[in-house]
This record gives C-alpha cells, sequence and structure tokens, in this order.
C-alpha cells in the first residue's frame, strides 16, 4: 500500500473475512504480507484461500481519528518492521509459533477457553517469568483505560495475579488480575504515551506452568489531531 505522504491515518482491509482496522502509516510504502504454512495457525481457514478477494484501504475521516477507541487494535500487525501501527512485539513466545505469537493480542479475537489455533491464539511465555510485551503506538496518544484478558483454559492455564505497565513517559501502574475469562478493565490517570510495556507478570500460586495472554486493549485518544486528511 502506497500513500502520497507519510503519517497518515488510514482504514484498511487486506483481508476480506477480517475486520477493518484504524492505523497510523509511518511510511511512504507499507506492505502486509501472506501467512503461509504454520504462519496461518492463527487465522481463520476462511482466510487467504479462494480465488476472489477484496481489499480496501481509505484515508480515515477526522471523526474516526477524534474518536476515543481502542488503540491497540491491530489485526494485520506482524513481526518485524511493518512501517504501521500499532504494533506488538515481545522478548518471547513459545516455541516461536504463530499460535502463540504476540501479534494475537490485538487482532480482536477473545475467545480464550481452550488453547492452540485459531480462535484460541494467545500471546505464550514459554514459562518464562522475565517476559514482557511492548505495544508501540507510533505517535503520541492519550490513554484513560487498559483492558486484559488473559487465556482461560482452565485447569490447563494458569494466570498471573499482578501486572506492571511501563509507559514511555517513565509512568507506571500495577495491575492486580483475577481468575477470570472476561475483560479485566483498569481506570489509569490520563497520559500521553508512544509506547508500553507489559512485564513482571506475577503467576498464580497454582499447579499450571502455562499463563497466557487472549488480548490487551488500551483506549484512548489521539493526542494531537490532524487538520486535514
Amino acid at each position: 500500500m502506497e500513500i502520497g505522504t507519510p503519517g497518515q491515518y488510514i482504514v484498511c482491509q487486506f483481508e476480506d473475512t477480517m475486520p477493518p482496522a484504524l492505523i497510523y502509516v509511518e511510511k511512504r510504502e507499507v506492505g502486509f504480507y501472506i501467512p503461509f504454512g504454520e504462519q496461518t495457525v492463527a487465522y481463520s481457514p476462511k482466510s487467504f484461500t479462494g480465488d476472489c478477494h477484496i481489499l480496501r484501504a481509505r484515508l480515515a475521516t477526522a471523526e474516526e481519528i477524534a474518536a476515543r477507541r481502542n488503540l491497540a487494535f491491530n489485526p494485520y500487525d506482524a513481526h518485524g518492521d511493518t512501517g504501521f501501527y500499532p504494533h506488538v512485539s515481545a522478548n518471547v513466545e513459545t516455541r516461536g509459533e504463530s499460535m502463540f505469537a504476540a501479534r494475537n493480542v490485538v487482532d480482536g479475537v477473545y475467545e480464550n477457553d481452550s488453547h492452540g489455533m485459531w480462535p484460541y491464539q494467545s500471546w505464550g511465555i514459554n514459562q518464562d517469568p522475565e517476559a514482557t510485551l511492548t505495544l508501540n503506538f507510533g505517535r503520541p496518544v492519550t490513554l484513560d483505560e487498559l483492558r486484559l484478558t488473559l487465556r482461560a483454559d482452565f485447569p490447563h492455564d494458569s494466570w498471573w495475579i499482578q501486572a506492571t505497565v511501563r509507559f514511555s513517559d517513565g509512568s507506571t501502574e500495577v495491575l492486580n488480575l483475577e481468575k477470570t475469562a472476561a475483560p479485566q478493565i483498569f481506570a489509569i490517570s490520563p497520559r500521553t504515551v508512544t509506547s508500553l510495556m507489559l512485564c513482571e507478570l506475577k503467576k498464580a500460586d497454582d499447579p499450571s506452568p502455562f499463563p497466557a495472554l487472549t488480548q490487551i486493549e488500551a483506549w484512548g485518544t489521539e493526542t494531537v489531531q490532524p487538520i486535514s486528511q
């Protein structure tokens, strides 16, 4: 996808079985790479198949850009430098498998009563107590709420009782978590940041060694509203 001027807000749909997403495009030209083989397990088996496809992209409207929304949502995220945001990365992913990749936590799929292939993809930490997840927005945004949806395939899964969020402005929030399949909502003091890190994940005293994250949401607004698109 090419745009005339870098630094634009785009509503894109790179696969017609997946929802549109409002993304911030940092570069003039960006690419979305079609998954093949093992990479497809985190997507619907209906995706990237057949002989006819519709791909859409347009400039976002001023109203869409200004709206309070989940600024983490991007089902088209992938490993590496995509050139568009939001973008997630992690220091560990279980066995390097796509069904446990960091990108799964921003794809908008909340099914969490099992684990493995779509629709149960998640971020798996390979039992690493030092696991961290970084969410990069690519520009300043103002956040006022976080939501975490833990994977809840109990008793296979364990859960975290606490997590720390470190923001790019140097501030932190400590989130106390519960054993639940429901999204856990945390109101935070509004702050303007370009990224956040989920870290210091404290596992429950539970026989299972497998806590995991299904979705992360970062609710807020654009800090700088563009004059026109």
